[in-house]
């Protein structure tokens, strides 16, 4: 009989994850205050200095459950998540020459639970996909408004061997 293996450690004390993240994603927590009235929370405030670029331009994304988008890269803009509603798990692969992190493969889960804004950096090919059981509801701010004439953004399929990941399915079906 196979011996069991014990679990390795995932988050820290704090409960921050230990995996490491490509050169230049970042975070900020951003609280949600209820009382008996409802709930609030403060999406973005360039007070708050998390970001060096300002607001330029802000779009909402859905994604239907069960379902992925990616992969997509940018080479000039920065994308900047907030996740209103739902669960999305989001693959980061760092495929920039002369990276600290050339090579590496991250998740992230964002939830509507702990709501966060996070910074993906140009360069960084990502992923996403739904793991809860309604739409989820992104709010991205680049760093640069849309260019409908000659687009930033490029993509690859999501089975591509160019990208050291596979999806498997988080249900086991």
């Amino acid at each position: 009989m196979p011996e069991p293996i014990r679990d390795r450690s995932t988050v820290t004390p704090d409960g921050e994850p230990l995996d490491p993240l490509p050169d230049g994603v970042t975070f900020r927590d951003v609280p949600t205050h209820v009382d008996e009235r409802g709930a609030v929370v403060e999406i973005f405030d360039p007070r708050w200095n998390w970001h060096p670029d300002p607001v330029a331009f802000t779009y909402s994304f859905t994604i239907r459950p069960g379902f992925m988008k990616g992969w997509g890269l940018h080479k000039d803009h920065e994308d900047r998540y907030f996740i209103l509603f739902g669960e999305l798990e989001v693959v980061l692969y760092d495929e920039r020459p002369g990276s600290p992190t050339e090579g590496l493969v991250s998740k992230i889960v964002l939830s509507e639970y702990r709501r966060r804004l996070m910074n993906i950096p140009a360069g960084v090919w990502h992923a996403e996909r739904n793991l809860g059981s309604t739409d989820v509801v992104v709010i991205n701010f680049p760093t640069t408004p849309y260019d409908h004439s000659n687009p930033d953004k490029y993509r690859l399929p999501l089975d591509t061997d160019r990208i050291p990941y596979r999806f498997e399915n988080p249900r086991g079906w």
